[in-house]
């Protein structure tokens, strides 16, 4: 990167760093005030800073709103970082938690344990999440790296998509004979407006872990993000630099299905708008990644309660009007057979 191009990097992202609270402030605003039952700024403030439990609309933003606001900021974080991370570690430009079969694996677990232990708690749902994320990615990198051109970024896309399928295929089919599908269909269909306050707190050490142990492996991702040979030759221990990767990876990833379920396409987009904006450096798309992933995930979720009001559009279908075309636009213009 050239001197201009580096202060220009520098200046967007002190911008965005500055910005995002601003930002955050003016869409939990407009996420509280707009829905089916539109609610003024006054009830507003009244409800956050004067609570009345008789007030439904006071109810309706502490419990309904709030919440759901909160879950979409964390959420679209965890999986803009998590999409980062799998980029810069594999080098490949169409790696996503959601494209590498990590949030189907993630649901399979989860509808295994829903069938064999109906009564799991919150936390145990949890750790199924994780546990899945970690079955999903353990799957679709080790048939990468045993096929011939296995790591290649659209090949790996398409395996990540068929595991993804595969695993969704079993799970609806198991979820249909032991007749959970309705419970399992929230983890399939994000629903961010069934947001579940105290799984929110449950999940906040997984996810405080997740996006430190991140930023600490920052700078080795944007050393391997150069290449293995290149990294190797500059001593950095590869493999356990990945091993580390995959589990921020799998952290990230298995608490944003725990928490929502399956959104696809925020862990695709936003890194690169990241990485075009404030450059290659980890240290700055990882930061970048967070603020920009949980702002665009509310904004997407703003717009699915405006799409066709009073009902609500699942805002998986609004990621994926984003995230369709960003998707082929890569393809058209990366290629397919080389590493980003």
């Amino acid at each position: 990167m050239s001197r201009p191009d580096t202060r220009r990097a520098t200046t967007l992202y002190v911008l965005l760093l500055v910005l995002s609270p601003l930002a955050a402030i003016v869409i939990v605003l407009l996420s509280v005030m707009v829905g089916a039952k539109p609610i003024s700024g006054s009830v507003v403030a009244d409800a956050i800073f004067s609570f009345d439990p008789g007030n439904v609309d006071h109810q309706i933003i502490r419990h309904s709103r709030l919440p759901r606001v909160a879950g979409a900021l964390l959420i679209g974080a965890c999986l803009a970082v998590s999409g980062a991370l799998m980029q810069g570690m594999t080098r490949n430009y169409l790696a996503s938690p959601s494209i590498m079969g990590v949030s189907d694996g993630s649901v399979f677990v989860i509808t295994l344990f829903m069938i064999m232990l109906p009564n799991a708690g919150s936390l145990t749902m949890i750790v199924y999440s994780l546990i899945g994320s970690a079955l999903g990615a353990g799957i679709v990198f080790a048939l990468a790296w045993l096929l011939p051109g296995g790591l290649s970024p659209v090949r790996m896309a398409v395996l990540g998509t068929i595991i993804g399928t595969f695993l969704a295929g079993v799970s609806q089919a198991l979820s249909t004979y032991f007749q959970v599908s309705q419970n399992v269909s929230f983890w399939y269909n994000a629903r961010l407006h069934q947001m579940d306050p105290a799984l929110i707190q449950l999940a906040l050490p997984f996810v405080a872990a997740g996006l430190v142990l991140a930023l600490v492996l920052a700078r080795s991702v944007t050393v391997l993000s150069l290449g293995d040979d290149i990294a190797q030759g500059l001593g950095q221990k590869t493999a356990a630099v990945k091993a580390l990767t995959l589990i921020s990876v799998i952290l990230l990833t298995g608490i944003s299905v725990a928490l929502a379920g399956k959104i696809a396409f925020v862990g695709l987009i936003v890194p690169h708008i990241c990485r075009f904006l404030v450059g290659q450096d980890y240290k700055r798309i990882i930061p970048s990644a967070a603020v920009f992933g949980g702002l665009f995930l509310a904004i997407c979720d703003l717009i699915s309660r405006l799409l066709n009001p009073p009902f609500e559009t699942p805002v998986g279908v609004v990621t994926a009007l984003f995230g369709v075309p960003f998707f082929l636009y890569l393809i058209k213009t990366k290629g397919g057979g080389k590493h980003g």
